[in-house]
């Protein structure tokens, strides 16, 4: 975790200077007592009073004809000198400027710009002295001046936060910052006593970029920005937009991190992860909130740690099949209560779980075990946190200045104004940032509903419609299809997927085709109407039968992942198992039946903590899962199926290579309303076998019930949710049955079958 360093730049102690070396040293002249004529007074008493506009025009060393002037800041300081920094010897004693302290300035003659030099300051008896940040050229070059104009930096990143490097022969670290409408910017931390005054920034042409390199600086080092807005307001001190570390809660300032030298060792993932995410590769998800999967300690309240997360959750994961974790948002956010989705640290893993490097860590082993990362991402909102991005420069610089279009009412946060360019690249870089420095895999978007519609859960008269009158916010969809685009350009493989609740359509359809351009697209309605089924009494279901099979008429418009997510056990939803109906062994059977139902039907599955082994209690992002309930046979069975219905769904290539194409499917039947009976069809390529889906959602063990077949042969009991190997009551067909020439189903072969109570089986041809 990152720790406060001891001041750098102002502690660096020395008892006496060093032994000056034989060096011709060019003759200095003091500045005179009094008004110097070397300094604007009023120069001089901005400087100290922090209002200069652009102090790097004053201070550090310029031309004065052949001679340098050397102006410099210390306050706290009575005397300063400067020094050759590699022989320690003096090469001229400045003068402080009266009315103005700590400001010091001196002519150095037959010397001209270009040198190198420190700083030794003397208050009483304490010496130290520090590198002249002033005395250091500008970072960012010309091509980074004109992208960030554009709005077209897709490294943003290399350019904006905190970056340690050495700079002209100095080791320390490079700060910049996008704020366009400020007077003055500085750095501030523990290494300047938080002084705005000591370390103001170089604004950078017309780009609204600050900068400076600071010596000394380095990795751990605390910092924020403190900004002054037009009129002379100073902003409350903001954390970086682009900070690539945070302080742990509650504290809230960025932390210094070097996150150049990446140590990554999933080459092989890396190749072949393109085919992991094809529309026709069997994908399943398992969801998690790091904060609160496992907890350790005498009262649960030590939370794991990325590096452990690297060997318990992934083990685990890979033990259950999943082939993906997706994570709640991991990017750095104050408030807990907001699971991640409330972020302030856009470019920061939370440290939380440790440092950036230790996120990699965690990637990298995912990577080795052969399972995908997904970062779950949140471009559209942010929260009104003092230190975050709200008024940033005090002026509306990421957010919309209308409160109509910039508030989400929902969530107390504040929208993004995708109809700025740079934010656009602020937002578009970010994705790119996550995709490369931690080689994320997918990024699962949030809340994109409220993105593409300004009347996103608003009443009449609180929403500005569009330019052309309507609903649609088409700043929104350009930025996601900009968004979309890059990504799949820029690292093949890789994948996008919506959080999409509406009918827009082409979610996730190319943009070349008029799509927005994302991979997948959670199936939110399928989750919808198959829950309010599921938790009716089975003598109620035969009345609300299309609910089961509403889901297929569209289930082939867009690529879908049918997800049962974190959002269906929280705000007293109850956990899965605990809306299912009846008492003890039905409400295990009735989700059992569900689990097989899922994942027989085409679609991408996705699957949050907890729900694999049944939890009881709804989920709590306070506290650990309840792991302790697989000891009861009733749990440890649902987990087995779980992991029993991964392995078919990868195994059997009718269960996922057509999940996305309506001539994988096929209804046996699809209209038992009166039994509650569904059975289908699913269909790989030429050449694989099919494999039935059959669930009976009720109580009743039906027995004969025959259905027609595609294929004569031998039809094989791949998944029964009523075996007792799930705490079932093992009712079934002895492991498969064998067609026979008797039509049914407008089909010439059929199967005669038992039908467990509250169960569903998955059937794979074998030929006889």
């Amino acid at each position: 975790m990152a720790t406060k360093k001891a001041p750098v730049a102002e502690a660096e102690k020395i008892a006496a200077p060093k032994a000056a070396k034989a060096k011709a040293v060019p003759k200095s002249v003091a500045a005179p007592k009094g008004d110097a004529p070397l300094i604007n007074r009023g120069d001089a008493y901005a400087i100290a009073e922090g209002r200069h506009y652009n102090p790097f025009s004053i201070l550090g060393a310029h031309p004065s004809g052949n001679d340098t002037i050397i102006r410099a800041f210390v306050p706290g300081a009575e005397a300063v000198v400067a020094m050759d920094p590699e022989t320690s010897s003096k090469l001229l004693e400045l003068e402080p400027i009266r009315g103005a302290d700590g400001v010091f300035v001196g002519k150095l003659t037959g010397q001209a710009p270009g040198f190198a030099y420190r700083l030794r300051a003397k208050r009483g008896s304490e010496i130290w002295e520090i590198d002249d940040p002033y005395r250091f050229g500008p970072v960012l070059g010309e091509l980074d001046e004109h992208l960030l104009a554009e709005g077209s930096h897709h490294k943003l990143w290399h350019a904006l936060g905190a970056h340690v490097m050495k700079h002209q022969g100095v080791k320390g670290t490079h700060f910049a910052v996008w704020a366009p409408n400020a007077e003055r910017v500085s750095v501030v931390g523990d290494f300047n006593h938080w002084d705005g005054r000591r370390h103001a920034m170089r604004l950078r042409g017309s780009t609204g970029v600050w900068e400076i390199f600071l010596p000394g600086i380095g990795g751990g080092d605390v910092y924020k920005y403190e900004i002054v807005a037009r009129g002379g307001h100073v902003q409350p001190l903001k954390a970086d937009p682009v900070g690539f570390q945070a302080e742990h809660r509650p504290a809230t300032a960025s932390v210094v991190a070097d996150i150049r030298s990446p140590r990554w060792k999933d080459e092989a993932w890396m190749e072949m992860r393109g085919a992991k995410h094809e529309r026709n590769a069997p994908i399943s998800i398992y969801e998690v909130h790091l904060g609160s999967w496992k907890r350790t300690g005498a009262k649960g309240e030590t939370v794991l740690t990325y590096r452990d997360l690297a060997v318990d959750l992934v083990n685990y994961v890979k033990d259950l099949g999943f082939t993906h974790i997706e994570l709640l948002p991991i990017t750095e956010h104050p408030f807990d209560g907001s699971w991640g989705y409330q972020p302030v640290g856009l470019f920061a893993p939370t440290s939380r779980f440790g440092t950036p490097e230790d996120f990699r860590f965690f990637v990298n082993a995912a990577h080795e075990a052969g399972i995908g990362v997904i970062l779950d991402w949140v471009p559209a909102h942010f929260p009104t946190d003092a230190h975050g991005l709200e008024h940033f420069d005090g002026s509306h610089l990421y957010e919309h200045s209308d409160m109509r279009e910039g508030y989400h009412p929902d969530w107390n946060t504040l929208i993004f104004n995708m109809g700025r360019t740079e934010v656009v690249n602020y937002l578009t870089s970010n994705a790119l940032y996550w995709m490369g420095e931690y080689h994320i895999d997918c990024l699962r978007v949030d809340a994109v509903a409220s993105m593409l519609y300004r009347d996103y859960s608003r009443k009449e008269g609180a929403w500005i419609p569009n330019k052309d009158g309507g609903r649609e916010n088409w700043e929104s969809v350009a930025f996601l299809k900009k968004m979309n685009e890059l990504v799949y350009a820029e690292f093949p493989g890789a994948m996008t997927v919506a959080e999409e609740s509406t009918a827009w359509p082409g979610v996730s359809k190319p943009t070349f085709a008029g799509g927005l351009g994302f991979g997948f697209k959670w199936n939110m309605g399928w989750m919808h109407d198959t829950l309010e089924y599921m938790k009716l009494d089975p003598i109620h279901r035969k009345y609300h039968h299309n609910e089961m099979t509403f889901g297929l008429l569209y289930a082939f418009s867009e690529n879908f992942i049918l997800p049962l997510s974190h959002d269906e056990v929280v705000h007293g939803k109850g956990s899965l198992l605990d809306r299912m109906p009846g008492w003890g062994d039905d409400k295990f059977a009735n989700l059992r039946a569900y689990y097989g139902f899922m994942w027989g039907h085409p679609g991408k599955k996705l699957l949050f903590m907890g729900c694999e082994f049944a939890q009881g209690a709804e989920w709590n992002y306070q506290q650990s899962l309840d792991w302790h309930q697989l000891e009861h046979p009733k749990h440890k069975g649902v987990q087995n199926l779980i992991r029993d219905l991964n392995a078919a769904y990868k195994e059997l290539p009718a269960l996922h290579k057509r999940d996305c194409d309506g001539s994988g499917f096929d209804w046996i039947i699809g209209d038992a309303a009166q039994d509650s009976v569904f059975a289908s069809i699913r269909y790989g390529d030429e050449g694989d076998a099919p494999v039935i889906v059959i669930s009976n959602m009720t109580p009743v063990l039906r027995t004969k019930w025959r259905i027609g077949v595609p294929k004569a042969g031998r039809w094989v009991e791949r998944i029964n949710t009523d075996a007792a190997t799930y705490a079932g009551w093992n009712n079934g067909n002895n492991g498969g049955v064998v067609s026979q020439a008797v039509a049914s189903h407008g089909r010439e072969q059929s199967i005669e079958l038992v039908l467990p109570p509250l169960s569903t089986l998955i059937l794979e041809w074998k030929k006889a």
